[in-house]
């Protein structure tokens, strides 16, 4: 049964398979290959991303941003599709990607 929906990233993911487990051992090989951080680095990143309190700043995007961890800011705004961003903003969250990198 589902109890919550809450968007989570690739290496939030990988906390929840189990490796003895044929399907999950497929899940976690694919996460790996192509998640860029670890699960740690991911949590704390995605708890920095929210603490920027931006209104545009969704839980869906926050989990893209972990999961693209975009370089600059064309790669972010091809997160943002339909969402312009300030300067600011886009500074704010390309330092805290910059720091996980």
């Amino acid at each position: 049964m589902i109890k919550e929906n809450t968007p989570i990233s690739m290496a939030e993911a990988s906390g929840y398979l189990d490796k003895k487990i044929e399907s999950d051992a497929l899940m976690l090989g694919f996460i790996k290959k192509f998640s860029k951080i670890d699960k740690k680095d991911a949590v704390e990143m995605k708890k920095k991303l929210e603490d920027l309190e931006m209104i545009k700043l969704k839980s869906e995007t926050v989990v893209k941003i972990i999961d693209v961890m975009p370089e600059d800011v064309d790669d972010l705004n091809k997160i943002f599709s339909g969402i312009s961003l300030d300067e600011e903003e886009i500074k704010s969250i390309l330092e805290i990607v910059k720091e996980f990198r």
